[in-house]
């Protein structure tokens, strides 16, 4: 009778641990103490910090360079020569030398050339290049969405592992507790040798199983300082995103083929090579060039004469044939131009597959928990009538290890899925092409990448980069 009693307090406060880990990951509306980390500041650190997302901007930022150097073909080019030099000459006529004369030729000046028309190349250079440009945004998006999903599941998994590390150490607590009352139990008669060895092979797995899940913890705590930047501390539960995600699977697909980054960052790709088609074919049309220059040279002559000479000259170069090449880089972007948009239309299938198996997760992970939760239950009530079944000698110690075991299950996989419900919003959110920080109302500053966009497009001169390397 005190034996039964005991296990029956066991259970009791395996109850109690249990409820204290399931309630740090599933509380619904619980707050965090004042030092607790939220979900919400771990992710507006990874937005600030994160290598990942910093490198994505600084290569946007690189790509904002390419308007500027294609605006360039709009203005002149200047260029100043000088030149100098000793020079020695004599002539000699009929046998006679009038001697040598030496002279120090000499000269400076300068050139500026205006294009005039080039087959409008520079108009869609510049088009191209903004077309890069807001492809690299949407790239840059991209990175952000993948940053902040990562983020998220590595902050619930974090939270998954130390709600079954918990689980796992209290299991073998209830367990040493069981294999000493058993072999109280074989010390005065009331069991065999097998019910001892029983209760000692459920310990050894469920202490093999509290390593492996603090393995799994450490693993999870790797990753959380990966993509948040620090260790975590005192973390709050989670909620999903239920307010953010679409109310359809039909709202979730059309939202996604509408703003996904992926897609957007296609479709620029296919105005980029159509307007690589139109560069290429620039090539073929006539050039427009007008050139001013002024020069100031010492002439070869015995009266060292000094020579000013300012012209404006105009030229016109019309291709005529170059051995097939420019017609051969026409025809490849053409072909590039259709590799782009098959591309742009791969992006859609993909982006919409990946919506359709989120809205799945999402819409069944609700009924999956109801269907877990009813498990925890009717195997709380099983562990309970086999304990009192075993007590009066109708059920054996391994019906009373596999109940527990059966138990244990059940609660690591309630915790699973809770976690699992609020991944899947985020997960369902990024498919969408709508997890930003601005959507998560994230308290941050929103990274801005118009700002330096607007600086450098139109610089005429400077080596220095807006922030001032």
């Amino acid at each position: 009778m005190g034996a039964a009693s005991g296990a029956r307090d066991n259970i009791r406060l395996a109850r109690l641990a249990v409820s204290a880990a399931l309630g740090a990951l599933l509380a619904a509306g619980a707050c965090g103490s004042a030092s607790a980390e939220t979900i919400s500041s771990a992710l507006a650190k990874a937005y600030v910090f994160s290598p990942d997302l910093n490198a994505a901007r600084a290569a946007t930022r690189a790509v904002n360079e390419n308007v500027a150097r294609a605006m360039s073909g709009y203005r002149p080019s200047i260029a100043a020569t000088a030149d100098g030099g000793w020079r020695e000459r004599e002539a000699i006529t009929s046998g006679a030398s009038g001697g040598p004369v030496t002279t120090q030729p000499r000269g400076y000046g300068v050139a500026v050339t205006q294009n005039l028309w080039n087959g409008n190349r520079t108009a869609n250079s510049v088009r191209q290049a903004d077309s890069q440009v807001l492809q690299s945004r949407e790239q840059m998006r991209q990175t952000e969405q993948t940053l902040l999903n990562n983020a998220a599941t590595a902050y619930m998994n974090v939270l998954r592992d130390t709600a079954i590390l918990n689980l796992r150490r209290n299991n073998v607590e209830v367990l040493e507790q069981q294999l000493r009352q058993t072999q109280e139990r074989f010390n005065v008669g009331e069991v065999t040798r097998t019910d001892v060895a029983q209760s000692e092979a459920a310990l050894a797995q469920g202490r093999s199983e509290a390593f492996v899940s603090q393995s799994n913890l450490q693993a999870s705590l790797a990753n959380f300082r990966q993509f948040i930047g620090e260790a975590p501390r005192s973390l709050s539960p989670a909620q999903p995103l239920t307010a953010l995600v679409p109310r359809s699977i039909d709202v979730a697909i059309a939202t996604s083929q509408r703003s996904h980054p992926l897609i957007q960052a296609a479709l620029h790709n296919v105005d980029a090579a159509a307007l690589a088609v139109r560069l290429a074919e620039g090539q073929l049309a006539p050039t427009v060039n007008l050139t001013g220059s002024w020069s100031n040279r010492w002439e070869d002559s015995a009266q060292n004469q000094r020579i000013n000479t300012a012209q404006v000259i105009g030229s016109l170069n019309i291709p005529i044939y170059e051995g097939g090449a420019v017609y051969a880089l026409v025809r490849q972007a053409k072909e590039q131009m259709g590799q782009a948009r098959l591309q742009a239309d791969l992006q859609r299938e993909q982006v919409r597959s990946q919506v359709v198996a989120a809205w799945g997760v999402w819409q069944n992970v609700g009924p999956l928990i109801q269907a877990v939760q009813a498990q925890v239950r009717a195997a709380e009530i099983a562990l309970n009538g086999v304990r009192e079944e075993a007590r009066v000698g109708q059920r054996t110690t391994l019906d009373v290890l596999n109940a527990q075991q059966a138990l244990l299950n059940a609660r690591v996989n309630l915790i699973t899925a809770q976690r699992e419900r609020v991944v899947s919003s985020y997960s369902l959110l990024s498919t969408v092409g709508e997890l930003n920080a601005r959507r998560l109302g994230l308290a941050v500053e929103s990274y801005d990448p118009t700002i330096h966009y607007d600086q450098v497009k139109g610089k005429w001169i400077g080596t220095r980069t807006p922030d001032g390397r």
